[in-house]
Parts: C-alpha cells; structure tokens; sequence
C-alpha cells in the first residue's frame, strides 16, 4: 500500500471535514434563540454525520504516519494507532446511537436527558470525555515523534504534541467539577489537531514529490 499517498488523502480529508464541521457548528450556533439552548436540526443531524465520517480519516492518517514513521519508533506507533482507534470506535458509537435513538423514540422521557443528551453528567458527554480528551489526547503524543523525513515534520511534532496536551488538559473540567474547564481539551483538537492535518497534507505531498517511502 502507497501510505504516503493514503496520509496524503486522509490528511486533505480530514482538514476538509474540520472545515465542514467548524462551518455547521458557527451556522447551529447563530440559529440558536438563547446561548443556552441546544443547537436543534437540521444543523445537530450534519454535526452528527460530519463527526461519525470524519473517523476513518483520521484512523487512516495515524496508521500512515505510523508506516512513515523512523525506525525504533515501533512501540509508540502501535500505542498510536490503538488509541486512536478506541476514539474513533467511542465516537461513532455515541454520535450513531444519538443519531438513531433520538429519531426512534424508544427512550422513556425520564431517561432522555441521561441518555440521549450532551449535558453533564450525561452518558453521551463521559464517553465523549474518554474518547477525545483522554483517548485521542494519548494519541496525539505518542503519533507525534513519528513525524519524519520533511520540512514539515518538526511543526508536525509541535502541534501534535500540543493537541495531545490540550485534550489532556480537558479532563480538568469533570475533575473539578467545572465544565467550562473542558474548552481547553475542545482547543486541542478542534482548533490545534486541524492545523496538524493540514501540515501532514504537506508533509505527506513532499514524501511524494521526493519518493520518500
């Protein structure tokens, strides 16, 4: 498999997604008649979508950098991957039964808020906290010495590693027992990890151009 040019089509992906996402996201949010009432459909069904798409890119990036990455790197690569698979599977489990569960009713109204919502303590909101803020925060750093071989690779290793430490740095906020807390895991991977993808998309074209394998 040509995984440089499977990272460099993931990458692009990726970015592509986080694009989609951030555009819906602002869109729900001007829609919304009070800053805290729950962003409705159509806008929450795109959200819903774009997040359960967006994971076998993301899976797909990380096992092609793995592929890329520099010898004796074998064992962080594996921990890589494993990770950010458990994100992935987590999330496409939470966003797909919301998605499904929502629509079908079956949930008493009792239940709903515990089960079918995204507010603290929220079933949904605790398996979303293990997948992106501790899953994928674990991911980013030990990915992040992988990045290897371009120019691009060392702003790769920064920002990687600042995404990891900043979704980590979430887990502040059910620590505490202050949510607010949490947008520091949100700015780790939805503002630092797109500029990660976007740099892979360079970093993975210049191993094409340069016939790195």
């Amino acid at each position: 498999m040509d995984w440089n040019r499977a990272g460099l089509i993931a990458a692009f992906a990726v970015t592509l997604f986080a694009i989609a996402y951030a555009v819906v996201l602002f869109a729900g949010l001007a829609s919304l008649s009070a800053p805290s009432a729950p962003i409705e459909d159509p806008w929450f069904t795109l959200l819903e979508i774009l997040i359960v798409a967006m994971m076998p890119a993301i899976v797909m990036l990380i096992m092609a950098l793995r592929a890329s990455s520099p010898k004796g790197s074998e064992l962080l690569g594996r921990w890589a991957v494993t990770f950010i698979i458990v994100t992935a599977v987590l999330t496409t489990i939470v966003h797909t039964a919301l998605f499904v569960l929502r629509r079908a009713g079956v949930i008493d109204e009792n239940l709903r808020p515990v089960l079918l919502s995204f507010d603290w303590p929220s079933v949904p909101y605790i398996l979303d906290i293990i997948a992106w803020d501790l899953f994928f925060g674990l991911a980013m750093l030990c990915a992040a010495p992988l990045a290897d071989g371009t120019r691009f690779a060392s702003a790769i290793r920064v920002t990687m590693t600042i995404s990891g430490l900043l979704a980590l740095a979430g887990l502040a906020g059910p620590i505490a027992g202050d949510m607010r807390l949490r947008a520091i895991g949100i700015l780790g991977y939805a503002g630092v990890f797109p500029i990660t993808a976007t740099l892979m998309a360079l970093h993975f074209r210049q191993r094409i151009k340069t016939s790195i394998p």
